[in-house]
């Protein structure tokens, strides 16, 4: 556990911030039902410590990200919100939280693939938007 928990084994590096939060949810995301620390820990990429895949659930948990219910002496957790309603809303906080917003919407738009364009056109027109 000694402070290299969050670090890949094989090359010592540590993961980018937001990382390992990222490795558990997806791995959340990918089960069929709630899943306790050690079977996440089975699921996620790395050597980690069971300790350190138990702080990440129980940080995610503390967030509100994760429910959680009791499963023998310990929990099982499972994601308050599916992947793409997490995508979402944290589409949402950066917009929020940016400048102009009309800019950064014009820039997300201009970067967007033709089929990405023609679904955000469909997915406005169903919405009642012009």
């Amino acid at each position: 556990m000694g402070g290299d928990g969050d670090r890949e084994r094989a090359g010592g590096r540590r993961r980018a911030p937001g990382r390992l939060e990222a490795d558990v949810l997806s791995a959340l995301w990918a089960a069929d039902g709630p899943l306790t620390a050690a079977q996440v820990n089975e699921r996620i990429a790395g050597d980690l410590a069971y300790t350190t895949v138990l702080t990440i659930l129980s940080r995610l948990h503390g967030k509100g990200m994760l429910v959680r219910r009791r499963s023998g002496r310990g929990y099982a957790y499972a994601p308050v919100r599916d992947e793409a309603a997490h995508t979402a809303q944290r589409m949402r906080s950066l917009l929020d939280n940016g400048g102009d917003r009309a800019a950064v919407l014009s820039h997300f738009v201009s970067e967007l693939s033709a089929e990405d364009e023609r679904m955000l056109q469909r997915l406005l027109g169903e919405h009642g938007c012009p």
